[in-house]
């Protein structure tokens, strides 16, 4: 079967080649075109509305409150591809590509809407410091029933239900994983048809929930492009075999939510890690996490970015409610995994599974790069026999997010004031959307008692 898979002989048609733009909420939109294109490609000569990158999830380019689409004409932006993201599409007919690209304006700037190039200015300022991120991301995602459009509602895979119930936890459960084996081994084969570094594959609490761990890389934005095309694997895996993936951070009422954690550390022009306590500098560490927690609220949106985002945060579950560090300690919004050597780094716990990647790299490197250029204090850690009193609380409302996004000096020197204003407007609508619309749980609730 991995054979098959791996030269594409599973698709019929003619091969072809996608070049992709990643939108706002990390979703992928381009063109598809014949193979002969590739020379038109790299020119640069591919142009699409530069206004793709600022639909909202709905896919409304909200042209009344941004004035970015119609009212200035729609214009276009030329896609320049990032030719280290070529990658083959092993689901598609043999011989078929895809290229992610970053979307310019005509004198060549980067779209300030791109999210690819937001992450490469954040880059830059580490570059100008003479330093690298050296990250890797941890994804999960649910597998679950493709029949989730006829039944309005999501349902495990078969093969891990009795009579339609789930069998228990999943944890690290070897016989979840061998359920599903044969969709594991069409996802595995297909990242290494693309050379992700994809390695370990693990069941999580959830019924049909996994994680796939990511490499570490010294290039941050070829770390969040194999977690977008990690993402699409996972997907286009899951149509094969009959079954959705979806990364929505909270699918499910009664199990656990979903989350992409990230793993940083920092290497100097030598090669050192400057995060290492005990062959670096031992307050660079302290000062990266305190860099990371002051920012936190600020940046929420971004980990956080839809109103299904915030049913992840509940008290008892591993997705952390409150600003706190600590050692190994995966109850913390910021855990330090290893401080001394060259693996010392930080592990980032907040992010659901829906976060935009880019977006997502240039928020915690940002609050890394602020608390290394400034000697911050992160508080008292949190171990298992001492929780520092009235620590810090991350938010529980998509509104309350949205408003200390559009009003954060950080955010704006981040993203860009103009980046920052569609950003938290378009989120604003989706909040004010959200709230005005009446659920089925108000009717099922209410409607008979009130």
């Amino acid at each position: 079967m991995t054979a098959d898979i791996m030269h594409g002989k599973a698709a019929v048609g003619e091969p072809r080649i996608e070049i992709l733009l990643v939108g706002m909420n990390g979703d992928l939109r381009g063109k598809q075109m014949p193979l002969d294109a590739q020379k038109k490609i790299r020119e640069g000569e591919v142009r699409l509305p530069s206004s793709t990158q600022s639909l909202d999830i709905w896919g409304d380019d909200n042209d009344d409150i941004t004035g970015l689409s119609l009212t200035i004409g729609d214009p276009d932006g030329n896609c320049i591809a990032d030719e280290r993201s070529l990658a083959p599409m092993p689901w598609a007919p043999e011989g078929s590509m895809q290229v992610l690209a970053t979307m310019h304006e005509f004198d060549g700037s980067p779209s300030f809407m791109d999210p690819r190039a937001i992450l490469a200015a954040v880059l830059k300022r580490y570059d100008e410091r003479g330093l690298t991120p050296v990250v890797a991301t941890e994804l999960e995602f649910y597998v679950m029933e493709q029949d989730w459009r006829d039944t309005g509602r999501p349902s495990p895979p078969k093969s891990l239900t009795y009579r339609r119930e789930p069998n228990g936890f999943q944890l690290y459960d070897m016989s979840a994983v061998d359920a599903l084996d044969d969709y594991l081994q069409t996802v595995r084969a297909y990242a290494k048809a693309q050379n992700l570094p994809a390695e370990a594959t693990t069941a999580e609490f959830g019924p049909g929930q996994f994680e796939i761990n990511l490499l570490h890389r010294p290039d941050a934005l070829a770390a969040a492009d194999d977690c977008i095309y990690l993402k699409r694997i996972a997907e286009q895996a899951a149509r094969k075999h009959g079954l959705k993936s979806t990364c929505m951070a909270k699918p499910y009422s009664e199990h656990a939510g979903s989350g992409l954690h990230v793993h940083a550390s920092v290497i100097d022009r030598e090669g050192r890690n400057i995060l290492d306590a005990r062959g670096g500098e031992p307050t660079k560490l302290k000062s990266a996490c305190a860099g990371m927690l002051k920012t936190m609220c600020e940046a929420q949106l971004i980990f956080a970015p839809f109103a299904n985002s915030y049913r992840r945060f509940q008290p008892g579950s591993f997705a952390p409610i409150d600003l706190t560090w600590g050692n190994g300690h995966r109850g913390t919004a910021i855990r330090i995994p290893d401080m001394n050597g060259p693996a010392a780094r930080i592990e980032h716990r907040v992010a659901g599974a829906d976060a935009n990647p880019y977006l997502l790299l240039a928020a915690i490197l940002s609050g890394m790069l602020l608390g290394l250029d400034n000697e911050l204090d992160p508080g008292e850690e949190t171990t298992p026999s001492h929780v520092p009193a009235n620590a810090t609380r991350l938010t529980h409302d998509f509104l309350t997010a949205v408003e200390a996004f559009r009003a954060s000096p950080f955010i704006a020197d981040i993203f860009g004031e103009r980046y920052r204003k569609l950003y938290g407007d378009t989120k604003h609508k989706e909040a004010v959307t959200y709230l005005r619309t009446v659920s089925d749980f108000d009717y099922r609730t209410y409607l008979p008692r009130v």
